[in-house]
């Protein structure tokens, strides 16, 4: 059966896009900067809300709105691993495959990744939590606010989240929410 991707003009998206193999280089430091460059560099040519989003060391989560006339994310999604790749490939040269290296392709990422189409608001809610929390779900960190890639800290700052939340007890999410 072929997988069907949801194309709704100025949707809400969630999406998880993992790394090739699951290797865990994403929240080294300067890899996380090459990231944010790749994104800044993607939605200046595609502009694109990001209403939350967190990174990991081998995968990351957002929500993004597209523009009312476009529902296109596949395309800057290749740009950004794209960006990321060709930036990351010399400091990496072990992450590529030998088989896909003669196809000039970088083994950085996982050739696909989950999209989910927002469907109301209780829906954007759950899945923005679900992304704030998966720090603590993998283990990472006790508290959400101990992660520093996270837009947790943004919503802290405007006022949507106490500094606290999902401190005190474990948040359990139904099975439909996220995907890794």
């Amino acid at each position: 059966m072929r997988y069907r991707r949801s194309k709704i003009e100025g949707a809400t998206y969630f999406f998880t896009v993992n790394t090739h193999n699951r290797r865990r280089f994403l929240c080294i430091p300067e890899n996380v900067e090459l990231l944010r460059q790749a994104f800044r560099h993607t939605l200046q040519r595609h502009p694109t809300q990001i209403e939350a989003i967190v990174f990991l060391p081998d995968h990351l989560h957002c929500i993004w709105t597209l523009p009312e006339n476009d529902y296109n994310y596949s395309v800057r999604w290749r740009l950004i691993k794209r960006f990321f790749s060709r930036r990351c490939q010399d400091k990496y040269e072990g992450v590529v495959s030998k088989s896909r290296q003669s196809k000039r392709e970088r083994a950085f990422w996982q050739r696909k990744f989950w999209e989910h189409t927002i469907r109301d608001n209780q829906d954007f809610i759950k899945h923005v939590e679900y992304i704030h929390y998966n720090p603590v779900k993998h283990g990472l960190v006790t508290a959400p606010k101990d992660w520093e890639y996270s837009s947790f800290h943004r919503y802290v700052k405007l006022g949507l989240y106490d500094e606290m939340w999902g401190t005190s007890e474990e948040i359990v999410f139904d099975s439909d929410i996220g995907n890794e």
